[in-house]
Parts: C-alpha cells; structure tokens; sequence
C-alpha cells in the first residue's frame, strides 16, 4: 500500500510520510536501465517503420528506429506501452485484445496499456509528457468510461498486474521512488 501512495501522491500530501533522502539518479544512467529492463524482459522487439504496434499472433514488438523519437524519454513510454500490450497473451497475464480500433475491447486495452506505460516508466525513473496519438485514443476511452463507472479501477489494475509481471521478469525490484527527480 505503501508504494502506491509514494506514486499517486506528492510526499507532502501523504500523512505521516517522511521520504528518504535520496539523490536523482542521472538521465543517462536512467536510459542504461531501461535499456537493461526491456532487453531482460525477453520479448521480441523489431525496428524498424514508422509505426510502433504488437503482433499478437506472431508475438513481437515493431517499433519505429530509436533516432525516429524527438526524446529518449518518448522512446522509451512507446516500448512500454508496446510491452504493456505484449503481456496480455494468456501465459503472461492472460487479457482479451480488442479486435480493431474503436471497439470496447481495443478501447479499454489501450487505456490499459497506456496506465501499464506510464507505472512502469514510474519504476524507471522516467517522466512522460502526453503524446500525440493520445489524441486518437481519448474519445474511445471516454466511452469506455462512461459506460462503466468501475472501468478505470479495472484498467488500473490489469495495468498494475502487466508492469508488475514486466518488474519481475526483468529481475528488477518494484523501487520507484528510489529514481526520483
């Protein structure tokens, strides 16, 4: 319960929470652990295009070259998010993906995999700004929103059970507040 305060609140805002005097771990060494983490999660990554996606049924990542991303730090976000998705085969944590854009099911899989993208880049010590494509996604997310009250609860738990199974896969412990800005 602990650790989701430190990520949801400000240390300020938390009763009783005293952080621990840390130093900011420096942006380069933050990249070499993402590097590290994605590479030992295990999954199939191709670069390449222009387009970033996950192939479910050949099971690989296609991502855009690094050079292809005005920041590291929006690199990184995207493969999260390709990772997030890559967790739902029902081996690994076992969700329904949506069929084509705009249905509920892809609807609630992407807000999934965004709130996956963002708690893991949380683990790594690494801020996201919105992106352009979130854009494209928002009216579908509303809809699924509206249309139950409970779907963000469920969201963020399927997104917490795929950053966690990611986490542990990678052999990293779960130490988000440890890379503070």
């Amino acid at each position: 319960m602990r650790r989701a305060l430190i990520q949801l609140f400000n240390d300020l805002e938390v009763d009783g929470y005293t952080p621990k005097e840390q130093a900011a771990m420096p942006m380069p060494e933050r990249i070499e652990r993402a590097d590290a983490f994605f590479h030992t999660i295990g999954a199939t990554v191709r670069h390449g295009g222009n387009r970033a996606f996950y192939a479910p049924d050949p099971d690989y990542i296609q991502m855009p070259l690094f050079q292809a991303f005005e920041e590291n730090v929006s690199y990184y976000s995207t493969l999260a998010h390709e990772h997030t998705h890559w967790t739902a085969k029902p081996e690994r944590c076992d969700r329904q993906l949506g069929k084509r854009f705009g249905d509920m099911a892809y609807a609630a899989e992407e807000l999934i995999a965004e709130l996956g993208a963002a708690f893991t880049c949380a683990h790594l010590g690494l801020s996201t700004d919105p992106r352009e494509d979130h854009a494209q996604y928002i009216n579908s997310w509303l809809k699924v929103l509206k249309a139950d009250k409970r779907a963000i609860f469920t969201a963020a738990s399927k997104a917490q059970q795929a950053a966690d199974f990611m986490i542990q896969r990678a052999g990293t412990p779960a130490r988000a507040s440890e890379v503070a800005a």
